[in-house]
């Protein structure tokens, strides 16, 4: 073998080796990303999860809103992409505790007595005005001393949370999404997919509760969402006395 047909063979080599040592490292990478977005939901391989479906609250019927679908089809894409399985019941169909499976759980607790209990038992400090008829605490959110309010098409809100009972190492979370309209459900379910990375880094395994305002959309529709503020502390600490706080937010 002379020295050209050598050095060919060689560089053959080297360049299998790179590729194939480039391949193992990506593949190491996928891997890991995958089994923190897997601890993050809850959702290891093959495992099962709930998605919890309200009513349309605006309809007579037992309808689900549209906004409402596709925040379960976000959802859905979330689960799939961990390789995990879904199975979807109606609000006033989950007679169930939690823990054993993930769930995601979405709308408000006027239109879905699942959200209201897990609202009850585990986020004490937080009320919403379910109240239908119009005005301007419609909707509105109280959280500890605080009150936010919405203006339709223009200014909406929505708590994200992340909830664990018990070990957050063993059982499985509760995810909320509690939006003062459809929309903002759809809106909070596409946060989550688009930052889940980050939230996993800031609370790990933890229970978090954030607040979200979803701007302007009547233009924009669920895209724009801005981060209020973490309000875990005050959610799960009991509401102060006199019931509504003083503060109040409102679009400017």
């Amino acid at each position: 073998m002379n020295d050209d047909v050598r050095n060919i063979v060689l560089g053959v080599v080297a360049a299998g080796i790179s590729a194939t040592l480039g391949w193992l490292a990506r593949t190491y990478l996928w891997k890991r990303k995958l089994r923190r977005k897997q601890a993050f939901f809850g959702l290891p391989d093959n495992s099962e999860s709930l998605l919890v479906v309200n009513r349309d609250a605006g309809s007579p019927d037992l309808a689900v809103h549209r906004f409402d679908v596709f925040a379960l089809l976000e959802l859905a894409a979330l689960i799939k992409d961990c390789g995990a399985h879904a199975e979807v019941i109606t609000q006033d169909a989950a007679r169930q505790g939690f823990g054993d499976r993930t769930e995601f759980c979405v709308g408000g607790p006027g239109s879905n007595r699942r959200m209201a209990a897990h609202m009850h038992a585990m986020l004490p400090g937080v009320r919403v005005n379910t109240d239908p008829d119009p005005g301007p605490d419609r909707s509105a959110f109280q959280i500890g001393s605080e009150r936010y309010r919405m203006e339709t098409g223009l200014t909406e809100y929505v708590l994200l949370a992340r909830l664990t009972a018990g070990d957050p190492g063993r059982t499985r979370p509760v995810f909320l999404f509690c939006g003062q309209r459809a929309i903002t459900n759809q809106a909070a379910t596409r946060y989550l997919a688009r930052n889940h990375e980050r939230l996993a880094r800031k609370h790990g395994h933890n229970s978090f509760v954030v607040l979200l305002k979803v701007v302007n959309s009547s233009a924009y529709g669920p895209d724009v969402v801005e981060l209020v503020a973490d309000v875990t502390r005050a959610a799960q600490a009991p509401l102060p006395t006199p019931a509504m706080g003083r503060n109040s937010h409102r679009a400017s």
